[in-house]
């Protein structure tokens, strides 16, 4: 089995499926909307990490900043930490070349589905919040073809929550904690499961609250740390940034093969790893952002957007530069695991850099297990009914201490067959609705220019206009 789903995802994440569909979509919707991820990020920083909140906003279940955290938690995970390893291990320092593409394209993919994701949001039979690319799909494409997508997209992302969001987080937990301060991985997985059941009973107003306060710590925790390195390597930086530029394009530092197999490697890892961290183009994002307390779509489409600058931008590249800076990135693909800690523990004094690699990740992964909690949720709201919210937040509890107990070789290859098909449905999706995501952006842009406008000016310059946030609807279940 394990076989079988290595293969499919080698297949989905190979050069000619989702590498390609990932990067022309996120290119193209850069030109349509006009690069506005590069011109109006400072904005949307200040709107997402300051302002935190719009004044006022009709529905939604937390602030636009406790959405953000959400989205957050789910992305900043092991994939960039074990992840950027991997991809620097097995494609060379020019991966994290391809990994910053890959960032810098998506946050035009990641803008555009929480556009749509608040765009048409809907409640369920509790009066909760419910959206993302399985209602945007068939609502903005209205017809079976649209639906197909949906249901598509709903499946494959609620059996994705048990993998990457679930299972593979829970065992890098336990395996780093064991290793780190040999507590066994029975005990971790247990107050793991409880801590995840505490918190997702109280839904998303309780994960809100929880991410809002514990990922802006998690991450300046970590980038302190391998920023500690980098100033203690200054000198060895300008060397490292000029092998990452020149592999990006050789692959050079690809073992084996011809030299073009070798430059389609580093392509390959540093979008497919790229992905794998901070989820652009996936749509999983626009389920958090649906949630979100805003007075106009796309506000939350900037707000959404700055989360893969800061997990791509600012957390893999401070990951990466550390990897190549120490030198420990030539080890090879096998230490990939604990790459990124020995990179900590040669570039700090004392020999402890490791115990910062294995906090961060804990508090990384535990973070994603949350976030994943509610986006697996929200897809089984939609397929079956609020019926089926609670006994999926037991399960999903379950399996967190299943997932810290048991090897997951084939858990891993499965999560990565689930991941891209979750990508390929939303991608489609944003294609043939990127006519209204750009008319609509370039109005309320041309109109608010420095995302300054309060509630009531929102409503004047978009009355008697269909492209704000569209009529909720209850869904009786």
């Amino acid at each position: 089995m394990a076989e079988c789903f290595g293969s499919a995802g080698g297949i989905i994440w190979g050069p000619f499926v989702l590498i390609p569909l990932l990067l022309v979509t996120g290119l193209y919707l850069s030109l349509r909307l006009g690069f506005l991820q590069l011109f109006k990020l400072g904005p949307a920083l200040r709107l997402a990490l300051f302002q935190r909140k719009d004044e006022d906003a009709p529905g939604g279940d937390v602030s636009q900043f406790q959405a953000l955290t959400t989205a957050l938690a789910a992305t900043v995970g092991t994939g960039n930490i074990v992840g950027v390893a991997t991809a620097i291990s097995i494609g060379g320092p020019g991966a994290l070349f391809w990994m910053w593409v890959t960032g810098i394209l998506g946050m035009a993919s990641k803008y555009s589905e929480a556009f749509l994701g608040v765009r048409y949001r809907t409640t369920d039979a509790k009066g909760e919040i419910s959206g993302g690319p399985q209602y945007y799909l068939k609502r903005g494409i209205p017809n079976g073809f649209g639906k197909f997508l949906a249901l598509f997209f709903a499946i494959a992302a609620a059996l994705a929550s048990f993998g990457i969001g679930n299972m593979t987080q829970g065992n890098s937990i336990a395996g780093n904690v064991v290793e780190s301060f040999n507590i066994p991985t029975w005990v971790t997985g247990l107050v793991l499961a409880v801590m995840t059941m505490v918190v997702l009973v109280g839904g998303i107003k309780s994960i809100g609250k929880v991410t809002a306060g514990f990922v802006p710590v998690m991450i300046v925790f970590y980038v302190l740390g391998a920023v500690w390195i980098l100033i203690a390597n200054v000198g060895q930086i300008p060397a490292a940034l000029a092998l990452i530029f020149t592999d990006a394009f050789s692959g050079t530092a690809a073992v084996g093969g011809f030299a073009g197999s070798a430059l389609i490697l580093v392509i390959q890892m540093g979008v497919a790893r790229g992905i794998f961290s901070n989820e652009s183009g996936m749509g999983s994002a626009a389920i958090a952002a649906a949630s979100a307390q805003t007075t106009h779509p796309v506000r939350q489409g900037l707000v959404s957007m700055t989360q893969t600058f800061i997990d791509t931008i600012i957390v893999v590249t401070c990951t990466g530069l550390v990897i190549v800076t120490t030198g420990v990135w030539e080890q090879g693909e096998e230490f990939a695991a604990t790459m990124t800690g020995e990179a900590f523990t040669h570039g700090l004094p004392g020999g402890w850099g490791h115990l910062i690699v294995t906090v961060g990740l804990v508090m990384f992964a535990y973070s994603t297990i949350l976030g994943w909690a509610y986006y697996g949720e929200r897809c089984v709201e939609s397929l079956i009914g609020r019926v089926g919210v609670m006994p999926y937040r037991v399960i999903f509890s379950i399996v967190v201490f299943i997932g810290c107990t048991i090897p997951l070789a084939a858990v891993w290859n499965f999560a990565d067959v689930m991941n891209g098909l979750m990508a390929i449905p939303n991608l489609i999706g944003l294609l043939i609705m990127s006519g209204l995501i750009a008319r609509e952006t370039k109005h309320y842009l041309k109109n608010d220019p420095k995302l300054v406008a309060g509630k009531s000016e929102v409503d004047l310059f978009m009355r008697g206009r269909d492209g704000g946030i569209d009529t909720y609807e209850v869904t009786g279940r």
